[in-house]
């Protein structure tokens, strides 16, 4: 147990579903492993529907028969009930909720949303609604829902018939959140190795945003990558070159090399057929490299600042690629998603 400071007995008044979910937020966005983070979306799940059942169960002392609920989030919960700030939550909030780089805040304050997150549906950790309530909390207008699509089966890339459904959930989402933030219809659509896109185009033309991807054959020839990826460039239903080099320069997964192409000629391709460029916000992947992102920058490409988000705390990712586009000199208005939800919709539908 962490020793109790003054912070601990503070009070606290947001509730045990509130602190559990800020707990889960503050680990994901300081890259927890994904194990230390279940257990608090776990209990949060598990007692949201429960009401004063919470308050008498710390009182009878048998939080811990319900299922979800161990005894960490136990102690959690009874200090939230009783009006204290959880010891847990007050550490995290010292040492994990301070800003996460230096620079990038007053390009962040100018986001409208993020184009590129994950959910349950594929590789994401959490639901589409935990997703989006996530966004309205950090201020976003609106998120695109961008799971994968079905030739990434490792990341349960979504069929036709599931991207289908998840359309109508979506809408519902949206039908509950109500007006001043809406979640988009999107996906992130592998590019395949012909350059054409990993979905139908009857399907992709019912998205409101769709960011393409390489996700295979990373090291193929560049005279041949650099064909596959012009050829999904100039697919019309192309808004945005997700981390288009594929690079990973950390993590867990490992370091991965770039992909070889040629980035004059592909992003010329995007300046003509006005894809935006994807800043990918991700601490492992820092893609486009600076070179590339300054090559892009002076061709006249647009851009896109996202998260790849895969769990509600990494939205917070975005300030890492705002940050770098600050340190670029880009122009604000030549990203995509400081746009307003009708001027990004227009573009990405016209």
């Amino acid at each position: 147990m962490d020793p109790v400071t003054k912070d601990d007995v503070e009070p606290y008044s947001s509730g045990p579903v509130a602190a559990l979910r800020r707990i889960a937020f503050l680990l994901e966005r300081s890259r927890a492993e994904t194990y230390k983070v279940k257990a608090f979306r776990a209990a949060a799940d598990t007692i949201l529907p429960l009401g004063d059942e919470v308050t008498q169960r710390v009182r009878q002392g048998t939080l811990r028969e319900l299922a979800g609920v161990g005894a960490s989030t136990a102690e959690v919960i009874e200090a939230a009930v009783e009006g204290r700030t959880p010891p847990r939550l007050a550490k995290l909030e010292r040492e994990t909720a301070g800003p996460l780089v230096e620079g990038g805040e007053e390009l962040r304050k100018r986001l409208r949303g993020d184009l590129h997150s994950h959910s349950d549906w594929s590789d994401g950790g959490s639901p589409i609604e935990e997703m989006a309530f996530t966004a309205m909390e950090l201020g976003h207008d609106y998120l695109v829902l961008t799971d994968h699509s079905p030739r990434l089966t490792v990341a349960h890339g979504l069929s036709p018939e599931r991207l289908t459904r998840q359309l109508g959930v979506v809408e519902a989402v949206n039908a509950h959140l109500g007006e001043g933030f809406t979640l988009l219809k999107g996906i992130e659509v592998d590019i395949l190795d012909d350059g054409s896109l990993d979905q139908a185009d009857e399907l992709l033309a019912r998205l409101d945003v769709r960011v393409a991807s390489v996700h295979s054959k990373l090291k193929m020839d560049a005279k041949d990558m650099t064909k596959r990826m012009i050829g999904a460039v100039e697919n019309p239903r192309t808004n945005v070159l997700g981390h288009c080099t594929g690079r990973m320069v950390m993590g867990n997964r490992g370091t991965r090399a770039e992909s070889q192409f040629d980035a004059k000629a592909v992003f010329e391709a995007c300046v003509e057929h006005d894809v935006a460029v994807e800043i990918n916000s991700r601490p492992e992947r820092r893609d486009p490299p600076t070179r590339l992102l300054e090559m892009a920058r002076d061709l006249g490409c647009l851009f896109s600042i996202d998260s790849d988000a895969h769990a509600p705390g990494q939205l917070d990712f975005q300030v890492y690629g705002c940050e770098r586009a600050e340190e670029a000199g880009i122009d604000a208005d030549r990203i995509v998603n400081t746009w307003p939800k009708e001027r990004l919709l227009a573009w990405a539908n016209k």
